[in-house]
């Protein structure tokens, strides 16, 4: 069985390498979705009872391990040591440092990296993060799957 739960963000990020706009500062609203495969818990009398997984606690565990950390960041590469630099200038900004070049291709990499983890050790069944869907834009998007 395969289930899905949606989430929103807000982030700005550049490519510095990109050949047009986006070498630029901006910023995003992305949508992530995330998709977990496993079996319907038959457990008579438990919340979860008939459920994969409660989406409520999908999106807990996404907002904990990376929704919280990533909205209103603005993600930089580490190789980008100009902006870096800078925005360590600004007091109490919320930057987040990644070890590549912020695409929407490599954001869904990382995500799917920090959440596979995180939902493998939920709910005591084999549970499994079978997608990360990342919208940069509502036309735009990566797909990393397992």
């Amino acid at each position: 069985m395969l289930i899905t739960r949606r989430l929103e963000f807000d982030a700005g990020h550049r490519i510095p390498d990109h050949k047009s706009q986006c070498r630029n500062l901006h910023g995003h609203r992305y949508v992530m979705e995330i998709t977990l495969q496993g079996e319907v818990i038959q457990a008579a009398g438990a919340s979860s009872n008939g459920m994969v997984m409660d989406f409520s606690d999908i999106k807990a565990i996404a907002r904990e391990k990376l929704i919280d950390l990533w909205d209103h960041a603005f993600l930089v590469y580490a190789g980008d040591q100009a902006v870096v630099d800078f925005l360590a200038t600004l007091p109490d900004h919320k930057t987040v440092v990644l070890d590549r070049i912020p695409t929407a291709e490599n954001l869904a990499r990382i995500a799917f990296e920090i959440l596979d983890p995180a939902y493998r050790t939920c709910y005591g069944h084999k549970l499994r993060l079978k997608r990360i869907r990342l919208y940069e834009t509502p036309n735009c998007w990566a797909d990393v799957e397992a």
